[in-house]
């Protein structure tokens, strides 16, 4: 009988989330997953699965019994044939990704993080850009997942097609997901250009950049016209970087996040810090070129809350417009760089933010600068209203306010989401507060 752990501390990457489970358990086999569920439900206790514990919500958080999947992180099969991979679901991409490198292959898209598992990322709907690409999830094929009685259930589009919809964004609510079918491509590198622009220039001429580049995103400063370029595309060009490690991490992290704490108690520096570091670090061009995994992950800095919401590609211009305006209308509040904003294709994935809908994701951020805590509620409380009024859904991973009757306006297929959800775990086994808010 596998054995749990008592006394297990939990804590977000971010630290804003921290829990202590009753019990804490690392399985190594499906028949470990059996007996956990088996002993949950003798002892009344829910089971809550977590991955890297990167998501900087309270998702992962559970007072019951806590499953950790990373010693199930195998490479099960590759079919070079068909280009796909399956793997045991608490698999980190980053270890992933170098396999797939070994047999010349590579997944289309990847998000900013690596160190985070195969099902917490499309467990969560994790997403980059790119208008001809979905979300992470939309790169699942086949899944396999544990039910609360032990029963384990494959899916695909063509068996349990339904569940399948909505397992490939489950929120850890449906099952233990045991393992993942991934379709992948051929190994490709990725010139990446950066060049500065302003904010009026790049709204204006929206469908010129979406269309210019495969993987097109761009950075706004808060309180400027300042805005970076991303593009990333396909090369065949060798492999080049011509990062500097002072400007990076000297001034790009270590004086970046010096400053930031100063200006907690200097709120109106925040401003200032914004046109500055931009002329320091985002005002000329910059290039580099190599494998598609080491491009489209990127340093996200020190801890911080997030906010990250997808709302319709065509009201991507009025968003922005209103977010700055009000920015604009409410000169102290604290809002750091960037807000970042990205798209993403439309897809049938019940829960995912750009269901049936081309997505456009905007994301602003508050740094944490060793560890302190920025005033936030204002800021937030205008963003989520703003974004609500232009149709806006959350990421399902990031911190938000929204409850059940949030989501029947939201999604089309939420009604359905929950039907398969009380039939899969009619006794909440796999629920928690996060999800209590989500559902109930």
């Amino acid at each position: 009988m596998i054995q749990g752990t008592e006394g297990y501390h939990f804590q977000n990457w971010a630290q804003t989330y921290s829990c202590h489970p009753e019990q804490y358990f690392q399985p190594s086999s499906v028949e470990d997953v059996r007996q956990i569920l088996e002993l949950a439900r003798r002892c009344s206790k829910r089971v809550k699965v977590v991955g890297g514990g990167h998501s900087p919500s309270d998702i992962a958080c559970t007072d019951d019994f806590m499953m950790r999947m990373d010693k199930m992180n195998k490479v099960l099969e590759v079919d070079e044939e068909k280009r796909q991979v399956t793997v045991e679901a608490g698999i980190f991409l980053c270890d992933l990704n170098e396999e797939l490198a070994k047999h010349g292959l590579a997944l289309s898209n990847l998000g900013a993080v690596a160190e985070v598992s195969a099902a917490g990322v499309t467990g969560t709907g994790t997403h980059n850009t790119g208008v001809d690409h979905g979300i992470l999830s939309t790169q699942v094929v086949r899944l396999s997942l544990m039910t609360a009685s032990g029963e384990v259930l494959h899916c695909s589009e063509s068996v349990n097609e339904d569940i399948f919809q909505a397992a490939r964004l489950h929120l850890g609510c449906l099952g233990v997901i045991i393992t993942i079918t991934f379709q992948c491509q051929p190994a490709f590198r990725l010139h990446e250009r950066q060049f500065p622009s302003t904010l009026t220039e790049v709204l204006d001429n929206l469908d010129f950049h979406r269309k210019k580049s495969e993987y097109f995103r761009f950075l706004w400063f808060p309180n400027t016209e300042h805005v970076r370029i991303i593009y990333q595309d396909r090369t065949e060009k060798p492999a080049q970087c011509t990062s500097s490690w002072f400007w990076s991490y000297a001034v790009g992290y270590h004086l970046l996040e010096f400053v930031l704490w100063v200006s907690t108690f200097f709120p109106g520096l925040v401003c200032w810090i914004n046109h500055l570091f931009f002329k320091l670090l985002y005002s000329g061009k910059e290039e580099r070129i190599g494998r598609s995994d080491k491009v489209f992950t990127y340093e996200c800095l020190f801890k911080q809350h997030v906010q990250d919401w997808s709302i319709p590609m065509e009201q991507t211009k009025e968003a922005l417009l209103q977010l700055k305006a009000w920015l604009e209308n409410n000169p102290d509040t604290v809002a750091h760089f960037p807000v970042e904003v990205r798209f993403a294709r439309g897809d049938n994935i019940l829960l995912s933010p750009c269901f049936q809908r081309d997505s456009c994701y905007i994301n602003i951020i508050l740094y944490r600068p060793y560890g302190k805590d920025v005033p936030k509620q204002q800021y937030w409380a205008a963003y989520e209203n703003i974004m609500k009024d232009v149709g806006g859904r959350p990421h399902w991973a990031k911190a938000h306010n929204c409850t059940r009757k949030d989501f029947e306006k939201m999604y089309p297929g939420f009604q359905k989401f929950c039907s398969i959800r009380e039939k899969q775990d009619p006794s909440g086994v796999f629920l928690n507060t996060y999800l209590e808010n989500i559902f109930f």
